[in-house]
Parts: C-alpha cells; structure tokens; sequence
C-alpha cells in the first residue's frame, strides 16, 4: 500500500485530476521531512483536514544538501519518501528536485497549500503562485516546538556525553 503512495509528478497529476473530477479538495504540503518527528506529523495530520486528499513533496536529497548543507539528509530520499507516504493522513508523495515546490504548485493547483507554523500566510514563499491559480494558503500544525536540526544536536551532544562518562569510567577503573 506505501508504496502505490509513491509516484511520479506526471502519476500525481494524474490521480489529482481524477480526484478533482470527484468534487474532492486537493491539499498539497512539503518539505525535506528529515529524522520524521512528532512537529511534522502534527503538519501532515492538519494538512489532511484542510481537504479531502493529500499530497506531499518530499524534496530530493540534492534540494536538502542545498538548502541545509552538505551534512543533511541524514535519511535518504527514498526512504523519506517512504516513510511519509506510510502516514495514513498521506494520500500521495512525489520528489522533486527544485529548493522551492512553486512549479510544482503551479502544475498540481492544489485547492489548498499547507505550510507549517514557522510561516505566517503572507511569508510563504510560494504564495504568489498559489494566489494566482486561485488556491489558498493554510498555516497548519502545531507551534514550531521541533526542528530536525535541533534533533540533530541533541543526538550529537548526547554521543559526546556517552563517550565523555565512557572515558571517565575507564579512568576510574584504571585507576
């Protein structure tokens, strides 16, 4: 089943255009979707109630290096991908290669564009393309408590601390 989720941008279209035909809303939502956690779940969820059928774009792991650095992602695109479309508020995942999904926007015309907490309606990048289709912007989610960045350093500092007392105990037991 995750893996029908999984498709191409021309599949999407597609499958968006049939729902479409159905009477049902389309809400698109995006990100790198990095170490998933509880802040991106939250988005996803509240996405979903924006509309009857949800597609998300994961972007590439080139998109990611260019936009967080060489070090990121930490997960493959394919298993991101893959993760996210095992969500059950998750119709449809698609890649794409661009920093930013406004073409993406501009080919799909979700009825709804969901962007997470950290944006207001009038700093989302992509607003302008969303305006000019006639679709909505929705900030969605929960307040921007959880950030895959500061997961990251938790998990680095927290390595640094086990290695610290592993030394101190050595020391100790030598000693």
């Amino acid at each position: 089943m995750t893996a029908e989720k999984i498709m191409s941008l021309e599949e999407l279209l597609q499958r968006a255009r049939t729902r479409r035909e159905r009477g049902q809303r389309i809400v698109f939502a995006n990100g790198a979707f990095d170490l998933l956690h509880a802040g991106h779940v939250r988005y996803l969820e509240a996405a979903r109630r924006e509309g009857d059928w949800l597609a998300v774009g994961v972007n590439s792991d080139a998109s990611v290096r260019r936009s967080k650095g060489q070090d990121r992602p930490i997960v493959p695109e394919a298993e991101r991908i893959e993760i996210v479309a095992a969500l059950e508020c998750v119709d449809a995942a698609v890649l794409f290669e661009e920093d930013s999904p406004a073409s993406l926007l501009a080919r799909l015309e979700p009825d709804v564009h969901a962007k997470g907490t950290d944006y207001t309606a009038e700093s989302v990048p992509e607003r302008d393309v969303v305006r000019k289709y006639g679709g909505r912007t929705a900030i969605v989610g929960d307040p921007k408590q959880h950030a895959t960045t500061d997961l990251i350093e938790k998990i680095k500092l927290s390595a640094v601390n086990s290695q610290l007392s592993s030394r101190s105990a050595m020391r100790k037991a030598k000693g």
